[in-house]
């Protein structure tokens, strides 16, 4: 049989508890303080009343002459009695010099001994004191009835007995239980209001449990690579992970900051201050592609925001190149059914018994496809610019559009440096290309002109050349009032498809700021678009002048 394990008790309960505690024990020490400061005064207040009450009756001309009198306790004890009726004290004994009673409240107690202390009463001095009669403790004083020539002929003791003092104070301190009684009441109703909202919140959970749940809160927040971001109801961050500062490109404390104030490109901030939600939106950071989904925070109002972000580029770039290769494949599709065609057309030139016109026929598209590798090759040594170029030349002929690679092109194989990647040098021309293909189609003589090179200029035993592509189209060209937007993500004068448009230049520009460089656009001379990248690039004085690169 498996014996139970109780739960430990909720935070909430847990402080429920200790404020109980708490304040029973506060209430508990002032009664108990106020318990023992009330009965000390009591017993003062006791003592100066029974002083006043015994200097009161020894001063009355009548007890002096009373005393004269051959029975003094005949006119004395109705006189103490209305004393005592009168001033609410519980005794007052008027005796002789010796110690002998003439009253009391008691009659046989009429002609005793007084029982208590006497002697300083007897050298002229009122005192008090605390002590048991007949009458029980009793908080007592004594004084002297002195004659007119001063000596003392009788005494006068006055008291209120412990008992009565006691309960004076109970009933004070009854009144202050009752009055703790309900403010504790009142405390625990209070604490278990506040700390039934606390249950709500902290779902009923105990201390150890919240602990570890923020243990593994932040050790998954911190795991995830993907970027999580979580902003309050005015946009600024409450929350980010290591893979949201990545994403973004933060450093430095950005907690408390308002999105605005993050320095992220104007689209992305646009739509992480948006009020609706994004799904899957693609936008570019400083070097990196990535799909933001926000997600509103509501409980009756707008609590805040939750933003996940997912690196895309390497995604981003493989669909690139998935539809380069795409376009490769229609091109090979295409350059094999012209070959299928030209053969064709040998084998039948030499069934006919024209071997020579056959010969020549192959000899001539040999030729052609030898003179176009062999311009491109000559003008763009760097392997991968002129695969590149190549493949982009084939894709332009089959779409209706001449491609040709300018004289003034010259870029040596081995003059880029290991800064600039073929991968970033692809998305930059490649989509040049692209765009300028897409523009040139359809008009009159479409064509697209490429220029690749270097120019350089010597400083300080080095040159700091820059590569600079430029690539013309015969299109429509841009409009110049949409110049600054062309290269904003979304932006595009063409049919949405599928995938989206307006991604390509976006992506251009964020590879040339990544390494430094400058993109911009003007209108060609002969009409149409002219896109210039220029990029940085540091190299020997002597590997410059090798290059023979010119404009």
């Amino acid at each position: 049989m498996r014996i139970p394990v109780p739960r430990p008790r909720s935070l909430a309960g847990q402080l429920f508890a200790m404020q109980a505690v708490l304040i029973a024990v506060l209430v508990a020490g002032y009664a108990l303080f106020t318990y023992v400061s009330d009965r000390s005064q009591a017993e003062e207040a006791a003592s100066r009343q029974a002083s006043a009450v015994a200097r009161s009756v020894a001063d009355s001309p009548s007890v002096r002459e009373a005393i004269g009198t051959p029975d003094p306790t005949a006119e004395l004890q109705p006189y103490a009695l209305r004393i005592m009726r009168d001033t609410e004290v519980d005794f007052v004994t008027i005796m002789n010099p010796a110690g002998i009673r003439w009253t009391h409240p008691d009659e046989k107690q009429i002609g005793r001994h007084f029982i208590g202390n006497i002697a300083r009463a007897l050298k002229g001095e009122t005192f008090t004191e605390t002590y048991t009669g007949t009458l029980g403790p009793s908080v007592r004083a004594v004084t002297p009835v002195e004659a007119d020539d001063g000596r003392i002929i009788g005494l006068v003791s006055a008291g209120i007995r412990v008992e009565a003092i006691t309960k004076r104070v109970q009933d004070q301190v009854t009144a202050l239980f009752g009055v703790a009684a309900g403010a504790l009441a009142l405390g625990a109703v209070g604490t278990y209001v506040v700390n039934a909202r606390l249950r709500r919140h902290t779902h009923g959970m105990n201390a150890a449990e919240l602990s570890r749940m923020h243990d593994y809160h932040q050790a998954a927040l911190h795991a995830v690579r993907e970027g999580l971001l979580m902003l309050d109801g005015q946009y600024r961050v409450a929350l980010i992970n290591d893979g949201g500062r990545e994403l973004l490109g933060l450093s430095g404390e950005v907690v408390g900051r308002s999105v605005a104030d993050l320095g992220l490109p104007a689209p992305l901030t646009g739509a992480l201050l948006s009020s609706e939600p994004r799904v899957d939106e693609v936008h570019l950071t400083a070097d990196r592609v990535v799909a933001v989904n926000t997600s509103p925070v509501s409980g009756g109002e707008r609590r805040g925001t939750v933003v996940t972000l997912r690196d895309v580029t390497e995604l981003q770039s493989l669909m690139g190149e998935l539809d380069s290769e795409r376009g490769f494949t229609q091109a090979l599709r295409s350059q094999a059914h012209e070959a299928a065609n030209r053969l064709h057309t040998v084998v039948s030139l030499i069934e006919l018994g024209r071997a020579d016109e056959a010969v020549d026929f192959a000899t001539a598209e040999l030729e052609l496809a030898q003179a176009l590798t062999d311009q491109v090759v000559a003008a763009v040594s760097e392997p991968v610019l002129a695969a590149l170029l190549l493949g982009k030349t084939a894709q332009a002929n089959e779409r209706g559009v001449e491609l040709v690679v300018s004289q003034g092109s010259g870029l040596d194989d081995g003059l880029l440096p290991e800064s600039l990647p073929a991968r970033d040098l692809v998305t930059i021309l490649g989509n040049l290309i692209d765009n300028a293909v897409d523009a040139a189609q359809g008009s009159m003589r479409a064509r697209v002109t490429v220029t690749a090179c270097t120019e350089h200029g010597a400083r300080d035993g080095e040159a700091a050349g820059e590569l600079v592509l430029r690539v013309t189209d015969t299109g429509a060209g841009v409009d110049p009032a949409n110049i600054e937007q062309v290269f904003e993500r979304g932006f595009s004068t063409k049919p949405s498809g599928p995938g989206g448009r307006g991604l390509g230049l976006a992506l251009v520009r964020q590879a040339v700021h990544r390494h430094g460089g400058t993109l911009s656009v003007a209108e060609a001379e002969g009409g149409g678009a002219e896109f210039v990248v220029r990029l940085l690039l540091r190299t020997t004085v002597a590997a410059a002048a090798a290059s023979g690169g010119k404009e």
